[in-house]
């Protein structure tokens, strides 16, 4: 196996017609600023923190409602690009230093170059954007939770709080961990981002004032809509720990 992924982000893919809500938006709720625009059409920005490393990017897609992907950080892009193929992950671009790969639960996701990224932004507004959740259809989680536990050997691949959740825990200090979901039926999967939350009722307050709504609540989570049509979560975890309350 190549070495480990060093840092990761997490890509929040959305309309291009909506690039601007969408910045907006995430900027405000995170505590970031806009890197300059990058790509041929500008398409790609970075949510960049006061302090810290950023570990969130923005990409305007062409089609489609938008989601969001996995970036891995490595030293050797294309020795963990040929592990993932050999466990079962398949190439959709070479780019050299960027390699765009499906995972066999057919997933999206990137891994690219790292950069030298090593400290883990602070919790804003009682928040951290820490998560993405991987919603698998049931038909393929089995192989999804397998890929992913191989990939990724140094991560903790435990239960999670419920029977059709499965955590990816990374290192102390790395700023993305994985959450496998496994959904009800075998219809599209997708990935979305959690937040963090010291106070759900509270951030899902601030986060309406900022355009976006409720989509359904849970009795630890709540889904959202932001204001370019993205689905993230707002989940009862420790912002700093990324765990559940003790009590819980």
């Amino acid at each position: 196996m190549s070495p480990a992924p060093r840092w990761a982000y997490v890509l929040l893919d959305r309309p291009a017609a909506l690039s601007g809500p969408a910045h907006r938006f995430w900027t405000a709720v995170t505590g970031t600023t806009l890197s300059e625009l990058r790509g041929e059409r500008g398409e790609f920005t970075t949510l960049l923190a006061g302090s810290g490393d950023a570990s969130v990017k923005a990409q305007g897609v062409l089609s489609g409602p938008g989601g969001a992907h996995l970036d891995l950080c490595v030293t050797d892009v294309g020795g963990f690009a040929r592990d993932a193929v050999r466990l079962g992950a398949e190439v959709v671009l070479d780019a050299g230093s960027l390699v765009v790969l499906r995972s066999p639960g057919g997933q999206p996701w990137c891994a690219v170059q790292w950069n030298g990224e090593a400290v883990r932004a602070p919790v804003v507004h009682g928040t951290r954007l820490d998560q993405i959740c991987l919603d698998v259809p049931p038909s393929r989680f089995d192989a999804e939770v397998a890929f992913w536990s191989a990939l990724l050997p140094d991560w903790e691949s435990r239960a999670g709080s419920r029977p059709e959740f499965r955590v990816l825990a990374p290192p102390p200090g790395f700023p993305v961990r994985v959450l496998l979901q496994r959904l009800d039926d075998d219809g599209p999967g997708g990935a979305h981002p959690d937040l963090a939350c010291a106070d759900v009722e509270a951030t899902r307050a601030a986060h309406e004032r900022l355009g976006a709504r409720v989509v359904a609540r849970h009795p630890h989570w709540t889904v959202m809509r932001d204001p370019a049509a993205g689905t993230y979560c707002l989940t009862g975890r420790d912002p700093e720990t990324g765990g559940l309350p003790a009590a819980r």
